[in-house]
């Protein structure tokens, strides 16, 4: 199945997201996301999409902080503020979606009263503003899947499938089995899975194929429920990772890999099929 190729407009560290823009583009990525939270640099983003005839497909909201929305007191206010305000940029510049973490860490607060009304504010303000948010996948199940079911008849609630996050927290859940239905977009990155004897986050945002998780079975799930959406990577050089490659390099190595992930489909394509049913 053809789908059109994305990435994080933040990939190149070190350079402006507009100039990230311009090299994506020249690559031939079709749709990005944006983790930028200034409304300056979100409204220039979108002008330039529209002139490249891209898709400005989502804006990442903050997450610092993110399990105090779980938890009594005032320290929920930061993030809860900067995932409205994400919310008002999307509505404001037209993009469509916002991606959401619901919790942080392995050892997340639990599910409470107090945080799924936070939570259900910003889900209403989202349909106010008609703007969709996607929750992402990380550490905790229970939440998640919680939210498949509380929300599951609100048409601006859906779900962002990072590859990574599955790989390296929850290998044995297969998230695409319990959100198929609400899928709209993916975060694609590469690790070492769930490696305890290495120190710190296992969540390491390599390329695709230069970690061990099996992007057969992921696109095979994609093909398997349908998902015509991209394929998005979300990865970047710092941190030291590919030294060796300018900016200019790193980009077109990535649209190859996309490209390569994307060869993984095997469903056939709609657009195609309707042609020769035609």
């Amino acid at each position: 199945m053809k789908r059109k190729l994305g990435i994080n407009v933040g990939c190149a560290r070190g350079l402006t997201q507009m100039e990230n823009l311009e090299l994506i583009h020249k690559v031939g990525f079709e749709t990005f996301f944006t983790g930028s939270q200034n409304a300056d640099t979100i409204a220039a983003l979108k002008e330039k999409a529209d002139e490249y005839g891209m898709v400005f497909e989502t804006i990442h909201a903050p997450f610092a902080g993110i399990n105090n929305m779980w938890i009594p007191g005032m320290e929920y206010v930061d993030v809860y503020k900067g995932m409205k305000h994400s919310i008002n940029l999307a509505a404001a510049n037209g993009v469509p979606a916002v991606v959401m973490h619901v919790s942080g860490g392995w050892y997340a607060p639990g599910i409470s009263d107090l945080g799924l009304q936070r939570f259900d504010e910003l889900v209403f303000h989202a349909a106010e503003k008609g703007v969709t948010i996607a929750f992402e996948n990380l550490r905790q199940v229970g939440n998640l899947s919680y939210f498949s079911e509380r929300y599951e008849k609100f048409d601006n609630v859906r779900f962002c499938y990072d590859f990574g996050h599955e790989h390296c927290y929850t290998k044995t859940v297969q998230w695409m089995d319990v959100f198929c239905h609400k899928l709209i977009c993916t975060h694609i990155h590469d690790n070492h899975g769930r490696t305890f004897e290495k120190v710190g986050s296992p969540d390491i945002h390599l390329l695709p194929f230069d970690g061990n998780c099996n992007y057969q079975r992921c696109i095979d799930k994609l093909d398997e429920y349908g998902y015509t959406g991209p394929l998005t990577l979300e990865v970047d050089n710092g941190n030291d990772k590919y030294p060796d490659l300018t900016a200019e390099e790193f980009v077109a190595e990535c649209y190859k890999r996309a490209q390569k992930l994307a060869a993984l489909s095997t469903a056939p394509d709609p657009v195609a099929e309707e042609a020769t049913e035609g």
